[in-house]
């Protein structure tokens, strides 16, 4: 298979990567990537010599059409995806998330080309804490913010381009991510990093917003499950029963790295923050198999603490830049989840 990875230099997509040379060497990769704040190059350091990587756009349309002729399929992973910087600027997330998937999508119908959409639970809106649902595959869509709403509008374009021009499609909508890798602007690298360097963590709130928490590693392998087995048209939620509010996650993250679980700060509200998050997988778990293998919350999340206390050096440069943008901001502002 030559298969092209769009954002495949950021979190998730960069993992993808490393997951796809480690377990399936007949795969020739190929990584499109803009190399925004969000995207690293040297996240492909340890598969750079496997893999082929192209410094380039989703939405240069002569550029998108030129690789897609010369694959058997596409991941796209790229977008803009920063809650709280899409509600100061919205713009680079209509550009990349939906005039970039549009331009993914022309081109892979021309070239009648397998595509998979990567999509997040947040295009659902949110529960509320005491109710007892989850999401599944026909819960309407509901977007509370600027991001939610670009990765709403990209997952019905991808479901217009099926249906209207045939093209061979699915989309996976997924829990929050974690793992090596992952920008300090986010969540739990944030509270890592900022406990690394003494700094106590801010949560939003009350710290009762909850999250539905899935190991990138269970994540990617959903992808090719959905790739290799998944019906055309079809979305399947990803998600490994990994619910957990943002102050219990925060406590153990500090207990984690030897300090007092309630050694954070709760700080005022953002706008619109969703309330809870929580998937319900049952349609990938029986019609493809598939099963997470990093469900133990505690244990993965110890790992990925390991993974930046080694990695300082691939993270250090991305935290500077990224608390002076909080701090432009209003000073105090925190990442939540």
């Amino acid at each position: 298979m030559r298969l092209l990875v769009t954002g495949g230099a950021g979190f998730i997509g960069a993992n993808f990567v490393h997951q796809t040379v480690r377990e399936r060497p007949d795969v020739e990769v190929t990584v499109l990537d803009a190399l925004t704040y969000a995207g690293d190059r040297s996240c492909l350091a340890p598969v750079e010599e496997a893999v082929a990587f192209v410094h380039g756009d989703v939405t240069d349309a002569a550029l998108v059409e030129g690789l897609v002729a010369r694959s058997d399929a596409v991941v796209h992973f790229a977008a803009e995806s920063h809650v709280d910087a899409s509600l100061v600027d919205p713009w680079p997330f209509v550009r990349t998330n939906v005039v970039g998937t549009t331009t993914l999508l022309q081109a892979v119908r021309e070239h009648g080309v397998r595509y998979h959409h990567v999509s997040t639970d947040e295009v659902y809106g949110d529960l509320a804490l005491e109710d007892p649902r989850r999401f599944t595959e026909t819960t309407p869509y509901d977007p509370s913010s600027p991001y939610s709403a670009t990765k709403a509008s990209s997952d019905l374009l991808v479901r217009a381009w099926v249906r209207s021009f045939g093209v061979r499609a699915t989309i996976s909508n997924c829990s929050n991510n974690y793992g090596p890798y992952q920008h300090v602007e986010k969540f739990i690298p944030r509270q890592i990093t900022n406990v690394i360097d003494g700094v106590r963590p801010q949560v939003y709130g009350r710290g009762a917003n909850v999250r539905d928490w899935i190991h990138v590693e269970d994540h990617n392998s959903a992808v090719w499950a959905i790739l290799e087995r998944g019906r055309v048209g079809e979305t399947y939620l990803v998600g490994a029963d990994g619910e957990r509010s943002n102050r219990e996650v925060v406590a153990l993250v500090l207990e984690l790295m030897g300090q007092p679980p309630g050694a954070f700060d709760l700080v005022p509200d953002r706008p619109g923050h969703d309330l809870r998050y929580a998937i319900d997988a049952t349609k990938l778990r029986t019609e493809l198999g598939w099963r997470p293998r990093r469900a133990d919350f505690r244990d993965a999340l110890a790992a990925t603490i390991a993974w930046y206390r080694a990695n300082e050096a691939w993270w250090r440069p991305a935290k500077a830049a990224a608390e002076r943008r909080f701090a432009a901001r209003d000073g105090s502002e925190p990442v939540g989840a």
